[in-house]
């Protein structure tokens, strides 16, 4: 392991757009709403900001390439501003960019935003990316829902869980999720669902229903980054600082080769187990205080419980069904409602979930606050179950 990143740099503000359909606003909009949350958060300026990283995933349909729109749309001082895209967990890598700038000295405040305007679209769910010239050649067709419902099989399979059993359990993690997201302002979606109705619902790739899939969302995130030393200078106390920030990518080994079973995500496992020892974490079901996982689908967020290591390989399920990551549970998962009520605007979803645990670990997160959390993860996937990105950062409070 590196010498890593615990504490080098701490979170100085944070901002969040509302999410949903929102016709009211463009990609521009978006932005402007979080940035400017986030920098009256930090108590800074924009001439105090040395760079910014800016995060969207289909520049064809929304905001463009390059750094030029979010400098434009935020009227950046001229500085250096990065396009930065890894599928879904473009928002992570961008928060990575701006924590890495500062750890090397680099920048001494750095600007990380992300954003999507996916409903101006006209279609259902994510649009179509172009995947190259190469990649059909080698890799069969497939749809989201499908490539996550044959996790779900190869889970049953591995761990000899029934399917009904398996059917409770992923009802249960939409219908917490709702629950919680009931309670959150910038939610898409208020409203809580009971086990019969995600029980009940209409199937959209065996076993996973309506319920079990997150929806099509606008929205961005923005965060702040700068060392202790020159936060403490700006008057800021109780600093929630960045514990550990880790990338795993596919190479091949799920899609090529015959040693993946379906049942788990390789990179979630190996990018948790770098996390925890960059953050001094060696029991991460005793020691984590709360979790944002990558809930695209109700199965996904049930097995990533145990590659990051806090159910038992194939107990996830009964943590799950026993409520240990409900509000009130041993370890609250997507206490803000997760994808499940926000949607998924590809390049904001990594910085949303930044967005909850920091509010967290500042005790200022409304009616959803939990008592005393000391550290907050983050999973962040892009991809599909054979082919994949995962990010896992962990934030908490400064010297913790």
């Amino acid at each position: 392991m590196p010498r890593g990143i615990r504490d080098k740099v701490a979170i100085l503000g944070m901002g969040c757009s509302k999410f949903g359909e929102r016709w009211d606003a463009g990609p521009d909009d978006l932005m402007v709403e979080a940035y400017l949350e986030a920098m009256q958060d930090a108590g800074v300026e924009p001439t105090q900001l040395d760079a910014a990283w800016f995060s969207t995933h289909i520049d064809e349909i929304g905001s463009g390439k390059g750094g030029t729109p979010l400098s434009i749309a935020l009227r950046l001082p001229n500085i250096a501003v990065t396009r930065v895209e890894n599928f879904c967990a473009s928002g992570s890598e961008a928060f990575r960019g701006a924590v890495y700038a500062v750890a090397a000295g680099a920048a001494d405040i750095a600007l990380a935003v992300g954003v999507e305007k996916l409903k101006d679209t006209g279609y259902g769910g994510l649009p179509v990316a172009n995947p190259g010239t190469l990649n059909p050649q080698i890799m069969p067709n497939g749809s989201a829902p499908g490539n996550f419902a044959q996790l779900a099989s190869a889970y049953r399979a591995k761990h000899g869980v029934s399917k009904d059993e398996l059917k409770r359990a992923i009802a249960h993690v939409s219908v917490k999720s709702h629950a919680n997201g009931a309670k959150n302002p910038k939610a898409h979606l208020r409203k809580p669902i009971t086990a019969e109705q995600a029980l009940n619902a209409p199937l959209i790739a065996e076993p996973l229903g309506l319920f079990d899939c997150c929806g099509v969302s606008d929205g961005a995130a923005a965060a702040i980054v700068t060392t202790p030393e020159i936060a403490r200078s700006l008057g800021k106390r109780d600093l929630v600082t960045v514990k550990a920030l880790q990338l795993s990518v596919s190479n091949g080994y799920e899609s090529q080769y015959n040693g993946w079973d379906g049942s788990h995500f390789h990179t979630a496992r190996i990018a948790a187990g770098k996390a925890y020892k960059e953050a001094g974490i060696e029991r991460p079901r005793e020691q984590i205080s709360m979790m944002e996982v990558h809930d695209c689908f109700s199965i996904t967020e049930l097995v990533t419980m145990e590659d990051l290591f806090i159910s038992p390989e194939g107990q996830g399920w009964r943590d799950v069904l026993d409520g240990f990551y409900d509000a009130d549970g041993g370890v609250p998962c997507q206490i803000d409602g997760g994808l499940k009520c926000f949607g998924h605007p590809i390049g904001a979803s990594g910085l949303r979930m930044l967005y909850e645990m920091y509010l967290q670990l500042q005790g200022r997160a409304g009616e959803r606050q939990l008592a005393n959390p000391v550290f907050g993860m983050t999973h962040n996937l892009g991809g599909a179950p054979a082919s994949n990105v995962c990010s896992v950062a962990i934030i908490g409070q400064e010297g913790a």
